[in-house]
């Protein structure tokens, strides 16, 4: 386990929320909706997230329409952040 990726990832609620959300892979209109989050947001923490490679795009080069899904890495690190914060 990664404790520094750890740490990033539970010092921000939006990406606890995203990274828990991504249980099943959904595209940023998807979070958005069903964490009631903003554009910016959401796009911020999946910068984030994506560079720490937590998650990833799995239709990377489409512009519009882009999907994400946890890495392995992000799975574990989600599940031990729920360990923390079982309640987001």
């Amino acid at each position: 386990m990664d404790a520094k990726k750890l740490s990033f990832a539970v010092r921000s609620k939006t990406r606890r929320k995203i990274l828990t959300a991504l249980e099943t892979n959904k595209m940023p209109s998807q979070l958005k909706k069903e964490l009631k989050l903003e554009d910016s947001n959401v796009a911020r923490a999946l910068r984030e997230l994506e560079k720490e490679s937590l998650i990833k795009c799995i239709t990377s080069p489409a512009k519009m329409g882009k999907i994400y899904q946890l890495t392995k890495e992000g799975k574990r690190i989600m599940e031990e952040a729920m360990k923390i914060y079982p309640n987001n």
